[in-house]
């Protein structure tokens, strides 16, 4: 008999973590459109429908594996396809386009955490406890969760590597000959994000990129918006 409380944690992390996935990829196909390319737009990329967006192994397995071990939710969707050559200025262009995923995630952490403020009171008061399991609760979960999911997306999505778009900044900002040779790093994007995710911290734990750098960021960052919504970290 399948675990009602484990539907329940599913639910309450994989539908932020989709909505914040699909806003991050949509973001970089607006701003790269603004700037002169159409391509995520003629490919029907520019909607808010998840399902154009869906990859099966990081936006639904992969979280739904680490719900159920009780660790951090992350994942990611199919990428918006972007033509840098179609851009005006392709190399300022491309490092607006990276920033415009991880801006979109703080800009959505900012405002959930005004919302769940408002929530809170007209539920209880500031502060209060979290009621018990009924939509209320399911509401403030989601929007918990939907902050921190945010937040972490936004820090963890400017690492300075491949294929992350940290890296396409560090691509725009070195000088162009260095650039062409870092951009090389692109074709080994999805080995590099094994590596730093699951290889090294099997080898080291100070090797984990992750846990050394972005959760502390990540989790100073939240306790800000918790702080906002009047709400305790998490």
């Amino acid at each position: 008999m399948t675990d009602p409380n484990l539907l329940y944690t599913i639910a309450v992390w994989l539908i932020p973590l989709v909505i914040a996935i699909v806003f991050h990829e949509v973001a970089h196909g607006y701003v790269a459109r603004i700037f002169g390319d159409h391509t995520a737009e003629r490919l029907g990329r520019l909607t808010l429908n998840p399902l154009r967006h869906v990859d099966p192994i990081g936006t639904v397995v992969l979280p739904m594996v680490l719900a159920i071990a009780h660790v951090p939710i992350f994942g990611w969707a199919k990428p918006v396809p972007v033509d840098a050559r179609k851009m005006r200025n392709p190399r300022r262009d491309m490092v607006l386009v990276a920033l415009a995923g991880p801006a979109t995630n703080f800009v959505l952490a900012t405002l959930t955490a005004f919302v769940l403020a408002g929530l809170l009171v007209v539920l209880h008061g500031v502060p209060a406890p979290v009621p018990p399991f009924t939509l209320a609760r399911f509401a403030v979960e989601n929007l918990g969760n939907f902050l921190q999911i945010n937040v972490f997306l936004g820090i963890f999505n400017l690492i300075p590597l491949p294929p992350f778009d940290g890296g396409h900044v560090v691509q725009g900002l070195l000088p162009r000959a260095a650039a062409i040779h870092y951009a090389k790093l692109a074709r080994y994007g999805f080995p590099l994000l094994i590596v730093l995710l699951f290889v090294l911290p099997m080898i080291s734990p100070q090797a984990d990129i992750v846990r050394r750098f972005v959760a502390p960021i990540a989790g100073a960052a939240t306790d800000f918006f918790f702080g906002i919504a009047n709400l305790g970290a998490a």
